[in-house]
């Protein structure tokens, strides 16, 4: 079986029914809930989940205990990647060394943790924002949730 990590982009078209790409990465989750697929997120993904959830412009609003019950009822089954200090150091001395300024830690992190992970692939809607890790031999390959879950 193969190992995904799932980046917060998905999740969060997972999670939202209204989302344009909710019908993609649905079939995603639930292959990974019901163990078709490996499953794991990055320990900030839990954070930027409820960040994105209770802080969307939705009518009516994710309320933080409605955003904390769907973050519990779609990660239940994965298996969380926790990042330490150690990881957060390496993140950073890698985007020293690839000249990678600002935002750009974030998603390094996420495919921090699918490398930490073992993960085969970093599933995401972002596919351009990790390719640029792909050029590291260690690092999983990006796949996008339009592909057909594998």
């Amino acid at each position: 079986m193969k190992n995904y990590l799932f980046d917060t982009s998905v999740l969060i078209a997972a999670i939202l029914e209204k989302h344009p790409n909710h019908e993609k990465a649905f079939c995603w989750l639930k292959a990974a809930s019901h163990g078709k697929i490996g499953f794991c997120i990055s320990s900030h993904t839990l954070a930027e989940l409820f960040a994105v959830l209770t802080g969307m412009p939705a009518s009516p609003k994710i309320t933080p205990s409605q955003a904390k019950l769907l973050i519990e009822k779609n990660t239940e089954k994965a298996r969380v990647v926790d990042i330490n200090e150690k990881d957060y150091r390496a993140v950073i001395a890698l985007l020293s060394e690839l000249n990678m300024p600002g935002g750009i830690i974030y998603d390094a992190l996420t495919a921090y943790a699918a490398k930490k992970a073992k993960a085969e692939y970093v599933l995401t809607f972002n596919e351009s924002d990790f390719r640029r890790f792909e050029i590291r031999n260690d690092f999983p390959k990006i796949i996008s949730p339009f592909h057909d879950v594998r």
